[in-house]
């Protein structure tokens, strides 16, 4: 297989997934490293492809929150770092996928990061990286302070998250 045979089968394999794919799963599957998976999907967004890179793998745009939710909103939150589980799980016990964050930096203006956070167990590992690794919340930067946008099947349902959410006074109102 070349090149461009490989990255026709990676487009192939996230559109047919529909859920987030690890380079390691693709590169697996392709018998290639990491990092031709890596530059591969590098390459297929400089051609246009709009891949984005959630902390559970790649998905591909266009399968993600236009065909998924029949509503999406969006709600400010700010918490400390151990109110994030309570925060996540609000979400995905009423329903709702954490689509992405944002936060306002200084220097940089609008930063988003793709989360696609729709159950508890994927709030599970999303805490556990947060607690193992060197990395650090976004929301850090804002003293907590952060956007989320939630996709849900119809307005009500972000309605009542919303309202949990402020609730547990981590939503701003």
């Amino acid at each position: 297989m070349n090149a461009q045979q490989r990255r026709d089968e990676i487009i192939l394999l996230l559109k047919s997934a529909g859920t987030p794919i690890s380079a390691s799963t693709l590169a697996t599957s392709l018998n290639v490293s990491r990092q031709v998976i890596v530059g591969d999907i590098a390459l297929l967004r400089a051609a246009g492809l709009d891949i984005s890179a959630t902390p559970r793998g790649y998905l591909l745009e266009e399968l993600n929150a236009a065909s998924r939710f029949g509503y999406e909103g969006i709600v400010a939150c700010k918490h400390t770092p151990e109110q994030l589980k309570e925060e996540l799980y609000t979400v995905v016990d009423f329903g709702g996928t954490l689509i992405d964050v944002t936060i306002e930096h200084s220097l940089y203006g609008q930063i988003s990061g793709s989360l696609d956070i729709s159950s508890r167990h994927e709030a599970d590992l999303f805490c556990e990286k947060t607690s193992c690794e060197t990395s650090q919340l976004l929301s850090k930067l804002t003293r907590g302070i952060h956007l989320h946008r939630i996709g849900c099947k119809d307005k009500q349902t972000f309605t009542l998250i919303k309202q949990a959410l402020e609730e547990k006074n981590i939503a701003f109102s």
